[in-house]
């Protein structure tokens, strides 16, 4: 593979296709980005080419494939909204799917979920399922990523369990909290992805980080580094869901669904695997104490501002 091919990236201006981007940039790939969000504020200078989904047409999707070696698709939704469904983003990584196989696309890098399954009552996991099989039965070269949590400077759930610690006196989780996760950095999942970007065989990965939690270690060991210690206590499930509505309700966001709190207790974000990210989640939050969870962030916010920049937390 030349450095003069042309590798594309979806998302680029957001979270995980921005790290990818910029992984590629530096190893000196020509790198274009697919979006939805064509003004968005970034740091890239023009140096990337931006081209709409167009997932309603698909000619058009595959016009602005044309050329490309590798696709490294990070598109999803996190939950259901009537801005965006999960059976809508379903379909349209299809139609992605096949806009690259008409144009000619060697590789596909697609970044799933931990413990995906067509059976799940979860369309997170069973959606995740149906795309996986899709991609393999495509015919065309692929890698799929299973990351568990993500984290980083524009990561969602941690700091805002951060900002949850700051603000309230306790901290509640849902059940006994006993359930695990093993977070990965959002730069070691881009890095893993751009080496498989370079391989030929189809390979399916869990991407997972050196470090496993329960969620009520991950909890204690975010408040006590960030010198917000809290009482943990555990809680009925349907109590945290509505408390986590009420949070929502306050930031005019969605801060946790039942589908999510579902797949926590179900054990869904950790598999038997060994780490292929190497940073720890406590050694990064340590040494971003003093910023982590200072603000909310909200996801809504995000998906409806199509112009400003990710901010960094």
């Amino acid at each position: 593979m030349s450095n003069s091919s042309i590798h594309a990236v979806t998302g680029a201006f957001g979270y995980s296709g921005k790290y990818i981007a910029q992984r590629l940039l530096a190893a000196g790939r020509q790198v274009i980005t697919l979006t939805n969000s064509t003004d968005r504020a970034n740091e890239f200078g023009g140096r990337l080419p931006v081209y709409p989904f167009h997932f309603d047409q698909p000619d058009e999707l595959a016009a602005s494939l044309a050329g490309v070696e590798v696709l490294y698709n990070t598109y999803w939704v996190r939950f259901n909204h009537k801005l965006f469904r999960h059976a809508d983003a379903v379909q349209n990584t299809l139609t992605l799917f096949d806009a690259a196989r008409r144009a000619g696309v060697r590789r596909i890098v697609h970044v799933s979920i931990t413990n995906p399954s067509e059976d799940s009552p979860l369309e997170y996991f069973s959606g995740k399922a149906r795309l996986e099989r899709a991609l393999i039965e495509s015919g065309l070269s692929y890698a799929i990523l299973r990351p568990t949590v993500l984290f980083g400077k524009e990561d969602i759930l941690i700091n805002n369990i951060a900002w949850l610690l700051r603000h309230l006196p306790l901290f509640g989780v849902f059940g006994d909290g006993s359930y695990r996760l093993q977070p990965i950095y959002v730069d070691d999942l881009a890095a893993l992805a751009v080496q498989q970007g370079g391989a030929t065989g189809n390979l399916t990965l869990d991407a997972i980080g050196p470090e496993t939690f329960t969620y009520r270690e991950l909890v204690t060991t975010i408040g006590r580094l960030i010198g917000a210690p809290r009482p943990v206590i555990g809680v009925p499930p349907a109590a945290g869901y509505w408390v986590g509505r009420a949070v929502g309700a306050l930031m005019g966001d969605v801060t946790i669904t039942r589908e999510e709190i579902a797949g926590l207790m179900a054990d869904l974000l950790y598999v038997d695997s060994p780490p292929t990210g190497v940073t720890k989640l406590s050694g990064w939050v340590a040494d971003h104490a003093a910023t982590l969870g200072r603000h909310y962030t909200s996801e809504l916010a995000r998906r409806q501002d199509r112009v400003g920049a990710y901010r960094s937390n």
